[in-house]
């Protein structure tokens, strides 16, 4: 087949999280290539008109949708799909209306809490109904998040807030009109995290093995999150004290089993498709609450995607193949 690798084009002095596109871009081409595909990579921006134009023109047999937002904005996300299905190109990758609704982190919780699977509590003014209980997390604690980023934009140890519902309205208000806008606050869960990458195939998604995160040698006191310092920053202490780890103890099974239960919950809920990744903390008492469902989870060599296809020997290659059979389906 003849397809175009879409992805979002980024400038030379771009952010790093911005530049992994262009990583993920390589690895999906090589592994399409060994497939016996031919590939094109494409850069897209916000000019959406010239994209309905040379796909009418070039009319590849798939494209593969590695877009993560357009001109640096992550809420545009869902835009060059939305172009690829008003075309009838076929896509591999999840719908259009599957990644606004997880990349709106608020719509997303609002739908989780309406299909009774586990969320914590959220204040996002004016935004949607908060649902959120005054108390927050543990002793009244909360994060601050942006809306529509990924990439843990925003999120510093400035980021977790104690003292209640109160303190966290100032610091969203604080935060309103910065880079990453708008923001909400999610009541923060003080416990173990965890993410289970999903893969689509014949029979369903196949459950890649959970992974923890777990923050080796953290002061006490620091925060226990995966920052923007912990994914980007190299000579940063988060990115080396943050580890993942899949060799959970025995006791741990049962957890396993029911994040398992609720990953492919929120893939029948979003009508993901192709690969996905569901994020999750952990309570002292063990039980499991969704932050976030990742309808395109980054695919570079050295995520955590690819090396939970390690850990279940699933091939990089085949897990390509298999995200762009299911574009056929």
């Amino acid at each position: 087949m003849r397809i175009v690798i879409l992805h979002n084009r980024v400038s030379a002095d771009a952010a790093p999280d911005e530049m992994d596109v262009l990583v993920q871009v390589e690895a999906v081409g090589e592994a399409l290539i060994s497939l016996g595909h031919a590939v094109e990579p494409w850069g897209c921006d916000l000019d959406l008109e010239s994209l309905a134009f040379s796909l009418s023109g070039a009319s590849p047999d798939l494209v593969f949708n590695l877009v993560e937002g357009l001109e640096g904005h992550g809420r545009l996300i869902h835009l060059a799909p939305g172009v690829l299905e008003a075309l009838r190109v076929p896509l591999a990758g999840c719908p259009a209306e599957a990644i606004f609704l997880t990349s709106h982190k608020v719509l997303a919780k609002g739908l989780l809490r309406q299909a009774g699977l586990p969320t914590p509590d959220w204040l996002a003014d004016g935004l949607a109904d908060a649902a959120a209980d005054a108390g927050g997390g543990a002793c009244g604690r909360w994060i601050v998040k942006s809306v529509w980023e990924d990439a843990s934009l925003g999120m510093d140890d400035g980021a977790v807030v104690d003292g209640g519902a109160a303190a966290a309205r100032v610091e969203l208000a604080r935060r309103q009109g910065r880079a990453g806008s708008p923001w909400f606050a999610e009541a923060f869960v003080e416990g173990r995290e965890f993410n289970l990458g999903l893969l689509d195939g014949p029979d369903g998604p196949t459950v890649l093995p959970a992974a923890e995160i777990t923050f080796e040698g953290y002061p006490e006191g620091k925060p226990r999150i995966v920052g923007y310092a912990a994914k980007w920053h190299e000579d940063s202490f988060e990115y080396r004290h943050t580890v993942r780890r899949f060799d959970l103890p025995s006791q741990d099974e049962a957890l396993a089993a029911e994040m398992t239960r609720l990953a492919l919950a929120c893939w029948r809920l979003f009508r993901l498709r192709g690969w996905a990744r569901v994020d999750f903390r952990v309570d002292a008492d063990g039980h499991p609450f969704i932050l976030e469902v990742n309808a395109n989870p980054c695919l570079s060599p050295d995520a955590g995607y690819a090396a939970a296809l390690e850990r279940a020997g699933i091939p990089f290659a085949d897990a390509v193949g298999r995200i762009v059979a299911a574009a056929h389906r």
